[in-house]
């Protein structure tokens, strides 16, 4: 047992000195070859944005221009009369989707408006679009929603740039639907800022002959009227208050509409809707999705189709 235990001695105690010096940690070694100009490189954190091949909707639009209200207005519009739009499963912000549309949907039955969009700071719901139309043509789509504040818009003004919340998606190579919003009572404020977006666009490389957009000119029911007379009362509004974006239009062949969400008092301070009106929601929601599928959502499908759908109704 004895000769056993001397050879289990362990070694590294034979010379406490000695080792004392082998062992001394790498660390301290590495900092005395530390030199001043050296500086390390960092990992590169990714910005990749995630589910690319959905159909991205991108609002813009100054503070209280109705952003949000055109928003959850087409929603509702979307679920209550023309399929089903749910939050897409799997995506990273599939609950926090499902809570903003249940008070989307509850509000705007109660007549409240939503609250504002927080700056710095990208509001995203992705959605899944089924249409109740049959025919094969008109196809189930994804839908994801992009709204910021309209403060942060106001960053661009004289060549700035927009928060890096927004550029992950402005600079991504993403399908991207532009909804450009002004008030009623306001455009004639935004025309400028409008034109810096579109020149913003350019510059990132999207080409504004064959972009996605439309220009939206919101509350509309301030002019006294839920609708406009003729097509060339709404032109002859946009020349008027909106001289340089008209040219713009014109020149790009870009789409414009005018909304209302139907009639808004403000009775108690605050604004409520007290009666719903959806006919614009309905034209803007549809627009949408013929830009992105090529087809009308009412679309009467093939004459095989016409066929089939007269014998079972």
């Amino acid at each position: 047992m004895e000769s056993s235990n001397e050879k289990l001695k362990p070694l590294l105690f034979e010379n406490d000195n000695e080792m004392e010096e082998t062992l001394k940690p790498l660390s301290f070694e590495f900092n005395k070859d530390t030199h001043d100009d050296y500086v390390p490189i960092a990992k590169t954190i990714s910005n990749d944005i995630k589910n690319k091949e959905s159909n991205f909707v991108f609002f813009f639009g100054t503070a209280e221009s109705g952003k949000s209200v055109i928003l959850s207005s087409m929603l509702y519009y979307l679920r209550s009369y023309a399929g089903v739009l749910r939050p897409k499963l799997g995506t990273p912000n599939t609950k926090e989707a499902n809570v903003l549309l249940s008070d989307f949907f509850e509000n705007i039955r109660q007549g409240i408006l939503p609250n504002r969009t927080t700056k710095d700071q990208v509001t995203r719901m992705d959605l899944v679009f089924e249409p109740n139309n049959k025919s094969k043509k008109v196809t189930p789509i994804d839908l994801t929603f992009l709204e910021t504040s309209g403060e942060n818009h106001k960053d661009i003004k004289r060549g700035g740039s927009y928060h890096s919340s927004i550029e992950t998606f402005l600079n991504a190579n993403i399908p991207l639907t532009f909804i450009i919003v002004t008030s009623y009572e306001s455009a004639y404020k935004d025309d400028s800022l409008i034109n810096e977006f579109l020149d913003e666009l350019e510059r990132k490389g999207k080409n504004l002959k064959s972009v996605n957009a439309v220009l939206v000119i919101s509350k509309w029911d301030k002019s006294g009227r839920m609708d406009v007379e003729s097509a060339e009362e709404l032109d002859n509004f946009i020349l008027d208050r909106l001289p340089m974006t008209s040219q713009r239009i014109n020149t790009y062949g870009l789409s414009k509409t005018y909304y209302t969400v139907g009639s808004v008092q403000n009775a108690t301070g605050e604004e409520r809707i007290n009666l719903l009106n959806l006919s614009t929601a309905e034209v803007l929601a549809k627009w949408l999705y013929r830009s992105i599928v090529g087809y009308d959502l009412d679309y009467e499908g093939t004459f095989w189709e016409r066929l089939k759908f007269s014998f079972t109704n």
